[in-house]
């Protein structure tokens, strides 16, 4: 037998589980869909079938990475593989001293990697948390309260003002409700519901007939059907796109990691160079085995994952302070890099705070003062402060805003808030700048009846009793025109309504990103006690509009400024309305493509019809996306990034979550943002400042300057140590260096001296420079140049002392003690030409940086341990030096430092030249 239509969606609902478009169908015929009637609720065995069958309304947690997992992992690195390798050799070999040093190194290195590795993401956990523990049901036709996690597709559920949706659901009736979905869509402004169907194509945001899980009842109170549960939901959708979204690498980690791989293959080759020609001489295996370890042991930079991941934590303390909390080590690095922040509207560049910011009345045009939701400002005509008594139609359109009103405006711990509508509150602040006592007002207006805002008629009213019985209304411009034929003038009178240069004033205000609203008013017999919708039919007085906006932050616009001018481009991506984003966009001073002189903004339905290849253009020309989806904001990232852009994305709601993740760097807002935009993200902002941000870009590039100084210090060493291990393998002397003389070195050196350069000044001019490109390597021509030079010199110190001493006849142990400590001191002087690349030190304030001067002094007071102690003798075989060895040692270094100085003042000049 042939099925019907209704048969088969049945089938495919209930049987396949197939999830269609909801919010296009009429009520009737989703209820249909999911056999349920909308007065009796499903029965309770029909309840424990479709649990069975689609389970609990709960997210399905993700799978972890052990403990123990991530502690291994910190092994998992290429020259970690040969410091392991060399371990076990020279456990064979019945080195153990050798064996236990060079496995304390990879074991230290391995516990700081940990402790320092930001903790799993918990962005599940958090969405499990926002779905609502309770809810209201229809069951068997009683209603009854039950656990959320208890509902399934059908359950017909009941919500009213402050409840939050259980589950999404499409709703079946809808009286005055308004929904808060800022956090699912960035919508500012409380979404009116209705149980109309809409078009199939619609985006979230324009779904008016669905309710969805997490969202917030603020008016009104309507009744829905389950269509989808757990993950499932449209919040359950995002739960899955953050699990998908990858973990990218950072500039560093992936240069650092094919610096790593190449030194691996080198090493390697190297190693097993010197392995054969020293077996090829006859040389035991035993002694080449050790020979190659040293030379393994001398070209790794044991201490460089140490001192990385020290300098980030180190950046991390100084972002602390700038209000941004990292919680990715690595994100650090990013920052400096950064030459994309993909930045939401809501919260992050605007106050989150309806602000009404134009009147007109009595056919004159007013500007607020005064930002967000406290009191404090001015009304003002022009540059001139306006009393109310100049203007009686201005007078009675704020009074009719206030008390025709159902919010609350409170202060709480100095942060004033509103209790309801945002749009409402702002009404309320707007009145109180003009010095209208609200307690004072409603004493003297006391309410006698309501008209409650409904869709269907576009506005609401209130009926007051006092010296004179007043009704006063609310809503949109239209309504108002059809019930106004006359309009209050500034002294009192009337006059007819100018429906024609109204309508030019509202298309004025709207073009601007304004939310207007429209006032009127009506007299009423003393005796009156209730309204109804005749009363307001005909026969109101048209008192004047009001203008609103969540408006830019101030410190927004500045730091967009300083972002575009470190070559940082920054792009608005939200699901608010598009008139709204640009008229945002064009005050903060975004800059991208545009029609007649104004920002283009591409919408959410535009953007489902592009390809990936045709978004790759589109993100990088348009700086406004609106009425954006959570997938498609992740689509713009990745659309971005397929370009090689090092993105920020900036968020603070639920939708933001895939793409903070997906972002190489995500930052949510500490005070606004939900728990899933925070666990989603790398970095958090404590004053949800967009400003912030440019202080940590600054902070980023300060950084990963400061990461760069260090590896271009300590590569000349390994390079020096590795020459000269070759060329004692070359002339078939005995070894300079033993392997524990080369992990002194490279470990106490990295701690004590390449460490103090993370303390170093931001240079000048950080932020008046372009992003470094993300295909840039750390080391460029000129520094590999510099790095030759001075590896070259260290081998030219450090092995002709080495021949002179022997000569001079110096032990073996002497020799090599000489040797060990030429690399400590000619580090130490070539340290202080690494602190600029480009300056000379006197450029950069000889005293700037003290820690350098603290280290070096440590760094001798170890070596003379090293060289002087019983216990470090009998440890690493070292012997004591004479004065003459010392004086010619630092005459080296003095020697070194000469060579670096002069290379760097002849390179300093030749880049002015340039410039």
């Amino acid at each position: 037998m042939d099925l019907t239509k209704d048969q088969k969606l049945q089938k495919e609902v209930l049987v396949a589980g197939k999830q269609p478009a909801w919010h296009a169908m009429e009520a009737e015929q989703v209820l249909q869909a999911l056999q349920v009637s909308a007065d009796a609720g499903l029965t309770g065995e029909e309840v424990e079938r479709r649990r069975a069958q689609f389970g609990a309304n709960i997210m399905t947690p993700k799978k972890q990475q052990s403990a123990i997992m991530r502690f291994l992992l910190q092994f998992h690195q290429p020259l970690i593989y040969i410091l392991l390798a060399a371990t076990v050799i020279t456990l064979y070999l019945q080195e153990y001293t050798d064996a236990i040093v060079i496995f304390a190194v990879v074991f230290v290195n391995a516990i700081i990697g940990y402790v320092q590795e930001s903790k799993a993401l918990d962005a599940i956990d958090a969405l499990a948390k926002s779905m609502t523990p309770r809810a209201m049901v229809l069951r068997n036709g009683q209603k009854q309260q039950i656990d959320a996690q208890e509902l399934v597709p059908g359950d017909i559920v009941l919500v009213q003002s402050g409840d939050k949706f259980p589950a999404d659901v499409r709703l079946v009736h809808a009286r005055d409700l308004k929904v808060d979905e800022s956090a699912l869509t960035g919508e500012s402004v409380a979404v009116e519901k209705h149980d109309e169907p809409m078009a199939p194509d619609d985006v979230l945001g324009d779904r008016i007939g669905m309710g969805f899980s997490s969202t917030v009842v603020t008016y009104g109170h309507g009744k829905g059907v389950v269509t989808a549960t757990g993950d499932l939901t449209e919040v359950g959708k995002i739960q899955t796109s953050i699990s998908a979204a990858q973990d990218l690498e950072t500039p560093l980690t992936i240069k650092i990691k094919e610096f790593s791989s190449l030194m691996l293959w080198v090493i390697l080759a190297l190693a097993a160079a010197v392995f054969i020609v020293e077996y090829s001489r006859g040389a035991p295996v035993a002694d080449t085995f050790m020979v190659a370890v040293a030379l393994a042991v001398g070209a790794i930079p044991e201490g460089l994952p140490v001192a990385v991941t020290i300098m980030l934590a180190l950046g991390v303390s100084k972002m602390a302070k700038r209000k941004a909390i990292i919680r990715k080590l690595v994100a650090v690095e990013t920052l400096g890099s950064t030459n994309v922040i993909c930045s939401d509207k809501t919260g992050t560049l605007t106050e989150n705070q309806m602000t009404v910011q134009q009147l007109m009345a009595g056919g004159k045009l007013y500007t607020v003062s005064g930002l967000g939701y406290r009191p404090e400002g001015e009304i003002l005509e022009g540059d001139v402060k306006t009393e109310l008594n100049s203007n009686v139609a201005l007078e009675q359109c704020l009074k009719a805003g206030l008390l025709c009103n159902n919010s609350c405006l409170k202060e709480e711990e100095g942060q004033w808030i509103i209790e309801g509508d945002p749009t409402e509150g702002a009404l309320i602040v707007a009145a109180q700048k003009a010095r209208i006592e609200t307690d004072k007002l409603t004493a003297e207006l006391p309410r006698k009846d309501t008209i409650p805002f409904e869709s269907e008629y576009q506005y609401m009213a209130t009926l007051h009793t006092g010296p004179e019985t007043v009704i006063y209304l609310k809503g949109s411009v239209e309504a108002m025109m059809e019930r106004c034929g006359k309009m209050l003038l500034p002294n009192g009178d009337l006059a007819d309504l100018n429906r024609e240069e109204l309508n030019r004033q509202v298309e004025q205000m709207a073009a601007e990103g304004l939310r207007v609203l429209a006032f009127a008013m009506a007299t009423a017999p003393e005796a009156k006690s209730d309204i109804t919708h005749d009363d307001t039919r005909t026969g109101m007085v048209f008192l004047g509009l009001q203008g609103m906006i969540d408006p830019p932050r101030k410190e927004a616009i500045e730091a967009v400024k300083l972002c575009q001018l470190a070559g940082i481009d920054v792009k608005m991506i939200t699901g608010d309305h598009s008139i709204t984003a640009t008229a945002i966009a064009g005050q903060i001073g975004l800059t991208g493509r545009k029609e007649n002189d104004k920002l283009v903004a591409l919408t959410g339905k535009e953007l489902q019809q592009k390809s990936d290849k045709e978004l790759e253009t589109i993100a990088e020309e348009v700086a406004v996306f609106a009425r954006v989806a959570p997938d498609q904001k992740l689509r713009l990232v990745k659309a971005l990034q397929a370009r090689n852009h090092i993105v920020a994305m900036t968020g603070d709601g639920v939708n933001d979550g895939p793409a903070l993740k997906q972002a190489n760097i995500g930052i949510a807002m500490g005070i606004t943002g939900t728990d899933v935009a925070k666990d989603a993200s790398d970095m958090v902002l404590t004053d949800d400042n967009f400003s912030s941000i440019e202080g940590a870009v600054e902070e980023g590039r300060g950084v990963f300057d400061n990461l760069t100084k260090f590896i271009v210090w300590t590569l000349p060493t390994n390079l020096g140590e590795s020459l000269v291990i070759l060329t004692a393998v070359a002339l078939g002397t005995q070894l300079p260096l033993q392997p524990l003389h080369l992990l002194w070195i490279n470990m106490t050196t990295s701690v004590l001296l390449g460490l103090t350069l993370a303390f170093e000044p931001k240079e000048p001019g950080i932020m008046e420079r372009p992003p470094r490109p993300a295909n840039r390597p750390i080391l460029t021509f000129d520094l590999i140049m510099r790095t030759l030079l001075v590896g070259i010199l260290l081998l030219i110190a450090a092995y002709g002392l080495y021949l002179y001493e022997l000569n001079q006849g110096a032990t073996m142990a002497q020799a090599q003690t000489i040797v060990t400590t030429v690399f400590v001191v000619l580090e130490s002087f070539y340290l202080l030409n690494c602190r600029s690349l480009v300056r000379p030190i006197t450029r950069i304030g000889v005293f700037s940086n003290m820690w350098v001067y603290y280290g070096i002094a440590a760094m001798f007071f170890f070596q003379a341990l090293f060289i002087y102690s019983p216990f470090m003798q009998s440890v690493f075989d070292t012997h004591p030096l004479e004065l003459g060895q010392l004086l010619r040692i630092f005459g080296a270094g003095i020697i070194l430092s000469t060579i670096i100085t002069i290379e760097k003042s002849i390179r300093f000049r030749l880049e002015r030249t340039k410039r």
